[in-house]
């Protein structure tokens, strides 16, 4: 039997995507650590692989690599395309108590919670997601995120049309199912930001 690690078909390894599409949706090293329950050092060490296997000069060209995992969803075929402007998915509002908040939509609004994280909660406004943020203040310049059907092709439709990214499309999270949410960043007119988000089912 051969020792060590199996070779992994994919471009990167599973746990090299894990930290790489972090650094695309702008997280920090110490935040990823958090995130992913690894050391600050391992993250840099698979950031620092991902970026030496795909030839490029820094971390910060990783926020603007095009690539998509081997088995990702976003390789199979999804729903009939819409445009960029047809369906606002998700609002993202800023709180300054998560808690007190929470229970204002939920009990007051009765709007329906579909699930929380630490920090994050969020709600069903009629087939709008509502994100509420808890910050500790009171913050203006809510997001918001415009639903797509293929989040590539409209990032490049985007891109010639002139839009400013901060980042490539990037994954965010994998539900249980398999289906995975998608988002990539850019500015509005007054340096606002606005987000494509797409969901790619499996």
């Amino acid at each position: 039997m051969r020792r060590g690690r199996p070779p992994h078909p994919d471009t990167l390894t599973p746990a090299e995507w894990r930290v790489v599409e972090a650094v695309r949706h702008g997280q920090s090293t110490a935040a990823i650590a958090r995130l992913l329950a690894i050391s600050p050092d391992a993250v840099k060490a698979h950031a620092r692989a991902a970026r030496d296997k795909l030839g490029l000069a820094h971390r910060r060209d990783l926020r603007h690599w095009p690539g998509i995992a081997q088995g990702s969803a976003r390789n199979l075929p999804q729903e009939t395309a819409m445009t960029v402007t047809s369906q606002i998915s998700q609002i993202s509002r800023r709180v300054e108590n998560l808690t007190r908040a929470r229970a204002f939509w939920r009990e007051t609004l009765q709007v329906p919670e579909l699930y929380a994280f630490p920090g994050l909660a969020f709600f069903d406004l009629a087939g709008t997601r509502l994100m509420l943020k808890e910050t500790g203040r009171r913050d203006e310049a809510d997001i918001l995120y415009l639903r797509c059907a293929d989040i590539g092709a409209e990032h490049a439709a985007l891109v010639e049309r002139g839009a400013v990214f901060t980042g490539a499309p990037h994954m965010i999270h994998k539900h249980p199912d398999g289906a995975e949410e998608w988002m990539a960043f850019f500015k509005d007119d007054e340096g606002r930001d606005l987000a494509l988000h797409a969901i790619a089912r499996p």
